[in-house]
């Protein structure tokens, strides 16, 4: 299959203001590097972003050029510079391809500096604990309706009838009409994504992905032995890079796409309704079958979300499938997952389910019913508490590490910050000596991809926000002599 080109005028935007520094942020200055230089250091930015992907191809010399109204010879020695550091493989007759030098992969060392004598606070999960008033109140009453379900095998693969019909109920609510059997119940939403790879793709198939993505989404991927493609979501405002997704699907063939639209996991974005249309046009004009992954829906915080996006798909429902959790946001314990499709599908997921278990606990099936009953009430709880949470590691980040970017998230449960120096694996191995465990941005890319970015979730308690801050700063600074002379983020 031929090289996936990236466009000229994507790689100039994402680029922004390459050619300035940042002063003290209240101003600007032109840089002193050649032109060249800075505009190799622009690119090379973007690749340990993750913004442009690995095995890409970048724009020719002549696209470029006139793309930036730069002479070909300054593009010819920005690829050149490239090469020689290892992020540009040129291969005989075939187009430079983008990827990572062998310096600039984590090397898995860990660099503890002290031992930690207190507790460490775990930020690697993003995830609450229980509200237990509700789960216990939503389990006693399962345990009351369990007699009726003792008579029968209790083996149910597409989920008992009354939360396939709550579940219904609540897309319906939301704007999408849905019936019983377009839902099929499974044990969390990482078996529903597991399934529909299993059923709708091929080893060696592409699977388009919003890069950065949920880590267990990349594992799934590869374990079918399909190959994630993916397409980068740009910092500088909540619309995906909707004209990459067209490309990449028509450069790839990609037969499915894999996003997160409703509070992205883990930058906290949130797609609008303009964007949800152009995406259904995409995956209908190109034949592609896209997976929406709304296990954080629940969790708006500033305003609520858009309809989904099976809303403004074919009617059939043929080309936009939806996996949903009451994990997210109820407890991760509650291993309730669904998947909204055409009944069609949804008999070919059943056939196949038998491979890896016959049903979900009817347990937990009638719990997760009742908590769909009460569902607001709960909902808002746990929103007003990450609301808060929120606003405690936005303060601890001001105040312990103010040169760390990050644009706010509007829902979910984690904010991603963008760390000055690409030293993420680094950090994360070293944070635990002083009392955190952190989530490395390259857990969330493909093949290196994040060094400079972090994910923190704001799910646990204030006082273990605060403490989690301090020790990453610390932790920050004990790497300080390895990040001394970095360059700047790139200025949007």
């Amino acid at each position: 299959m031929a090289t996936r080109v990236l466009h000229a005028t994507s790689l100039a935007r994402d680029l922004g203001r390459w050619r300035t520094d940042a002063d003290d942020g209240s101003s600007r200055r032109r840089t002193s590097r050649p032109t060249y230089r800075a505009l190799a250091d622009g690119v090379r930015l973007l690749i340990h972003d993750g913004r442009i992907p690995l095995g890409v191809g970048l724009p020719s010399e002549r696209d470029l050029s006139a793309a930036l109204e730069l002479s070909r010879t300054t593009i010819t020695s920005s690829y050149a510079v490239l090469r020689e550091e290892g992020y540009l493989i040129s291969k005989q007759g075939a187009r430079s391809t983008v990827a990572l030098p062998d310096a600039a992969r984590p090397n898995g060392i860990l660099l503890q500096t002290k031992s930690s004598s207190g507790p460490v606070v775990d930020m690697s999960h993003a995830a609450m604990a229980a509200p237990t008033e509700a789960m216990l109140a939503a389990y006693g009453s399962a345990l009351q309706a369990l007699p009726a379900y003792l008579s029968t095998h209790g083996m149910e693969p597409i989920g008992l009838a009354v939360l396939r019909e709550a579940i219904a109920r609540r897309f319906t609510e939301r704007g999408l009409a849905t019936t019983p059997d377009q839902i099929m119940v499974t044990s969390g939403a990482q078996q529903a994504l597991g399934l529909l790879l299993g059923t709708l793709t091929s080893p060696g198939d592409r699977v388009l992905i919003d890069h950065p993505t949920y880590p267990n989404a990349l594992e799934a991927i590869r374990r079918i032995g399909a190959r994630p493609v993916p397409v980068p979501i740009r910092p500088d405002d909540d619309a995906w890079d909707l004209e990459g997704v067209r490309s990449a699907a028509r450069q790839t063939a990609a037969k499915v796409a894999y996003m997160i639209l409703d509070y992205h996991n883990p930058t906290g974005r949130c797609l609008d309704a303009d964007g949800r249309a152009e995406l259904a046009r995409i995956a209908r004009d190109t034949s592609m079958t896209l997976i929406v992954d709304e296990t954080m829906v629940d969790l708006w915080l500033d305003s609520p979300p858009p309809p989904p996006v099976a809303s403004f798909g074919r009617v059939s429902g043929t080309d936009i499938v939806t996996i949903g959790s009451a994990s997210k946001s109820y407890w991760g314990g509650l291993r309730i997952g669904w998947i909204r499709a055409n009944p069609s599908l949804i008999s070919q997921l059943a056939g196949s389910r038998a491979a890896h278990d016959l049903g979900t606990s009817i347990m937990d099936q009638l719990a997760a019913g009742f908590l769909l009953e009460d569902a607001d009430a709960i909902l808002e709880t746990r929103r007003m508490q990450l609301r808060e949470r929120r606003r405690v590691l936005e303060d601890a980040i001001a105040e312990h590490l103010p040169g760390w970017r990050y644009r706010r998230s509007t829902g979910g449960m984690s904010l991603w910050l963008q760390i000055p120096a690409p030293v993420s694996s680094a950090l994360a191995a070293t944070a635990p000596a002083f009392g955190a465990v952190l989530a490395a941005g390259p857990r969330f890319g493909v093949e290196g991809a994040f060094e400079r970015f972090l994910r923190m979730p704001y799910t646990r308690e204030p006082a273990e926000l605060a403490a989690a801050v301090t020790a990453t700063a610390a932790a920050y600074r004990a790497l300080a002599p390895s990040v001394e002379g970095q360059q700047p983020a790139l200025v949007f």
